[in-house]
């Protein structure tokens, strides 16, 4: 069955995480893909986009995350070193 955007989507979605901490919905009735586990929140498509943007404030996938903070706190050691 061919979906029609005109008609009003009344399924129910659930928002689910990876492990990178990456958001994306999926249909409430199904089963997770893999990789994926329920974040906790269920409601309509536009409810749960609504909480994404709300709770997903950092795109960064977390490796990405993890590095920059190690980074960041080598250049901080870095700098103090050089000014003692």
């Amino acid at each position: 069955m061919a979906w029609d955007e005109e008609e009003e989507d009344t399924r129910e979605y659930k928002v689910v995480i990876n492990h990178e901490e990456q958001y994306s919905i999926w249909f409430a009735d199904r089963e997770n893909a893999l990789g994926w586990k329920d974040e906790g929140f269920k409601g309509s498509k536009q409810e749960c986009l609504d909480h994404i943007e709300e709770v997903w404030t950092d795109m960064r996938p977390l490796s990405l995350r993890k590095k920059m903070e190690e980074w960041e706190k080598q250049q901080e050691s870095e700098e103090k070193q050089e000014s003692d």
